[in-house]
């Protein structure tokens, strides 16, 4: 064991700079030993095995013996320190950041080795002001045209498709079969851009090239050539800017029969229902159910971007790295896609646009892990228990397969973090006052907070 003093520099960031003294007396001797292993093992020709002068054997090896001994002293002091458990455990480093010696030492036997450890380590959070905060939120109601609208949408899902009678023409709403194809200068077909039997709704916008206004009033069997200007800011970025020449065929032509909104049509759509103001009142109690959950997000969102205000935290990259990482390899796995689907640079590109999101979500995070651990809640088995049976109920499983779930160490203490943290977001909402601010209905309030 080599003998060490230390000192810390905090950087910003949350980065710690340990600069490691390792005395020249454990230096020597390090270096001493090293050659007397050496001596006593390696064969020389000329010199019987064990009988190798330390002259001699100093400079067949070289710098390449000093460096052993400089590599070794490396890791002996870094051990020295980090293993200790005297080490504040603020200042060791994050699981996900490699120390990383700032400038490779000198070897030297005439003096003491100094040499520094930079690396990242858990951010301090300092609360700023978390009580007899003001907060605005919007004065939500369930108003008749909310109710209307989502009938409107049980009614199209529940519409029957068929072929438009008559012979008639294309219309918004209609069910459109396409061919289409991108065309040449000279008005033939490009290789490699028709696309056959292409279905959507005529009005929704769900087509590469946006052409819907200019099938409206084309018969089935049609043929049309359009032209397309797409201005700079389009959405489809290998679009915008240029014009397009598009030949579409409609082949099929179908249009939506909606039923009536009565009480045979709230029958059909659940027999629970008899009447069509069964249907309605239900949607208005899913609704009333969906704003209070919404709601009660939205103020303590606004509560914790409020802390975030008087408690900043220096988070450090390695976090955000870490975090960025973390949430590229859970997309590629929902879309099941190689993890190398970009390229480096393409993959920077986006995690630089998912950064801003990221350092929020953190910065909120450790404000709600400091609170909850400042205050200290306790969780009573009674409590934990009648989690467990919230938990049963909204995942419609038995209580006694959710109970053997979190009956394991590390799953009852998810448990118990997940109460602790209801209590505090309860604590905080009681302790802060919210004041209403604009009107709102209630579909337009989740379109804002969807």
């Amino acid at each position: 064991m080599v003998t060490v003093s230390k000192q810390i520099t905090r950087l910003e960031h949350s980065a710690i700079k340990l600069t490691v003294t390792v005395a020249k007396h454990d230096v020597c001797s390090e270096y001493d030993k090293l050659i007397t292993d050496y001596c006593k093992t390696i064969a020389i020709p000329g010199f019987r095995k064990g009988k190798v002068p330390k002259a001699v054997l100093e400079k067949k090896l070289g710098d390449s013996l000093k460096d052993e001994v400089l590599n070794c002293l490396l890791d002996k002091a870094s051990g020295s320190i980090f293993d200790d458990p005297q080490f504040p455990p603020q200042d060791r480093p994050l699981s996900y950041s490699s120390p990383a010696i700032e400038e490779r030492p000198v070897f030297d036997l005439n003096a003491d080795m100094v040499f520094s450890i930079v690396y990242d380590v858990f951010p301090q959070v300092t609360m700023g002001q978390w009580q007899g905060l003001e907060i605005e939120v919007p004065d939500v109601s369930i108003a008749d045209e909310d109710i209307n609208r989502e009938l409107e949408h049980i009614r199209e899902r529940n519409a029957v498709v068929q072929d438009k009678s008559g012979g008639g023409s294309a219309d918004k709403g209609d069910v459109v079969t396409v061919n289409y194809a991108e065309l040449t200068e000279s008005g033939e077909i490009e290789a490699g851009t028709e696309r056959q039997d292409f279905v959507f709704t005529l009005g929704s916008g769900h087509n590469l090239f946006k052409f819907d206004e200019d099938i409206i009033a084309m018969k089935k069997g049609e043929t049309k050539d359009i032209i397309k200007a797409y201005p700079e800011d389009f959405e489809d970025k290998d679009l915008a800017g240029k014009t397009k020449r598009i030949r579409v065929s409609l082949t099929a032509l179908k249009e939506k029969r909606f039923p009536a909104l009565d009480d045979d049509f709230a029958q059909d759509i659940d027999e629970k229902y008899h009447t069509l103001e069964d249907l309605k009142n239900s949607i208005r109690e899913r609704f009333a159910k969906d704003m209070e959950e919404r709601l009660r997000d939205f103020k303590l969102n606004a509560l914790i971007e409020k802390i975030m205000e008087t408690t900043p935290v220096d988070l450090p990259e390695s976090m955000i790295r870490f975090q960025l990482e973390n949430q590229w390899r859970n997309l590629v796995r929902q879309m099941n896609v190689p993890a190398d689907t970009m390229t480096p640079k393409e993959a920077d590109e986006v995690f630089e646009q998912w950064r801003p999101d990221v350092r929020k979500r953190l910065h909120s995070r450790l404000i709600v892990e400091t609170l909850v651990h400042n205050l200290g809640f306790a969780v009573s088995d009674e409590e934990k228990k009648a989690r467990i049976r919230y938990i049963a109920a909204a995942s419609n499983n038995p209580v006694e397969e959710v109970t053997a779930y979190y009956d394991k160490e590390e799953t009852r203490r998810y448990l118990e973090e997940e109460i602790q943290e209801q209590k505090l977001f309860e604590r905080l909402l009681a302790e802060n006052r919210v004041k209403l601010g604009d009107k709102k209905n209630y579909l337009e309030f989740i379109g804002n907070n969807g």
